[in-house]
């Protein structure tokens, strides 16, 4: 089977393909032909050194997946060869191949398509669980997306709305302005950091209740600026490329609060409560409450080219590495 394999921590451009022996089965787990891996920033991160977890070299990049069970260890039951499933695996999703315990696999439903599957997990738990557990967002409340062209953006606009808000979003592009649009969001504004608070103050002039940000750099101080009394910050991550400093007092003014989203660390410290937070995302999406986007798809032989696009803000949404020859 084919892989992706990171042999040197550094340079995303000296990823290399390379044939390795299939993974042996083991009790308790079950065997995946992966169809679609999601491509994410951490991803990439992880490759260049970059990321608080620094795994020994050579591995295999990725973090989620989606394919068909082809093979159950003797004490598996309850899944079947020919299940479509979905997983997150931390590390390995860049391969033809996994093998993965039996728990670790959610089955999906039969209108996803395996890359819009692979693409979901990452971006639509760490949105609902920014919303509902972090930010307890209300019905009726005003959401502004920082980045809603993005994977986290545009699965954080749904979710919001879903969940009864008003949804406002910045993009970059007249595409991921569209691509925001889709998703959700009544209005959608340039992140353009000098004049955004102004136009903030414009669109929703009574103020914002929620600020997801997936962005960080500039555009984090005029989101917080516009928060309204009892407003929240929810800090998910820093796709702009810098980590903000902002002044403490715009906190304590208007008792506003930035709060942390680290939904990855969560998961894994919590792994009932992820299974049943992925479960929710799974209803809403058969229920039509959400719907997640195909994304850009790549294929395998494109992973390094996937990669740099993806950090260089060139994607709009999601993307995906297919596994087909």
């Amino acid at each position: 089977m084919r892989a992706v394999r990171c042999i040197e921590v550094g340079s995303i451009g000296d990823l290399v393909l390379e044939e390795v022996p299939p993974p042996e089965i083991r009790p308790g787990s079950v065997r995946v032909t992966v169809e679609a891996a999601g491509l994410n920033y951490v991803d990439a991160l992880f490759v260049q050194g970059r990321y608080q977890i620094k795994p020994t070299p050579p591995f295999v990049p990725g973090s989620e997946l989606a394919g068909t069970v082809t093979e159950i260890a003797d004490d598996v039951g309850g899944i079947a060869p020919g299940d479509r499933i979905v997983a997150s695996v931390g590390l390995g999703a860049f391969a033809e191949q996994v093998v993965l315990p039996a728990s670790a696999v959610t089955l999906i439903p039969t209108s996803l398509s395996s890359p819009a599957a692979a693409t979901l997990t990452q971006s639509f738990c760490t949105a609902l669980y920014a919303l509902e557990q972090r930010a307890r967002l209300r019905t009726g409340e005003t959401v502004l997306v920082l980045g809603g062209g993005g994977g986290v953006g545009h699965a954080a606009i749904q979710v919001a709305t879903s969940l009864g808000a008003d949804v406002l979003a910045t993009a970059s592009t007249p595409e991921k302005a569209s691509h925001a649009r889709a998703a959700g969001a009544s209005v959608v504004l340039d992140p353009e950091p000098s004049s955004l608070r102004k136009r903030l103050r414009e669109a929703a002039p009574a103020g914002i209740d929620v600020v997801v940000d997936p962005v960080g750099d500039a555009a984090t101080e005029p989101a917080l600026r516009s928060l309204r009394e009892g407003g929240r910050l929810l800090v998910i991550g820093f796709a702009g490329g810098e980590i903000p400093s902002i002044p403490t007092n715009l906190i304590l003014l208007r008792n506003r609060s930035v709060v942390g989203v680290d939904w990855g660390a969560w998961g894994m410290g919590h792994p009932a409560e992820q299974a049943a937070l992925l479960r929710t995302v799974l209803a809403m999406v058969t229920e039509g409450r959400l719907h997640p986007p195909e994304p850009t798809a790549y294929p395998i032989e494109q992973a390094a080219m996937a990669l740099e696009d993806l950090l260089n803000r060139r994607v709009t949404g999601k993307a995906a590495l297919v596994m087909e020859g």
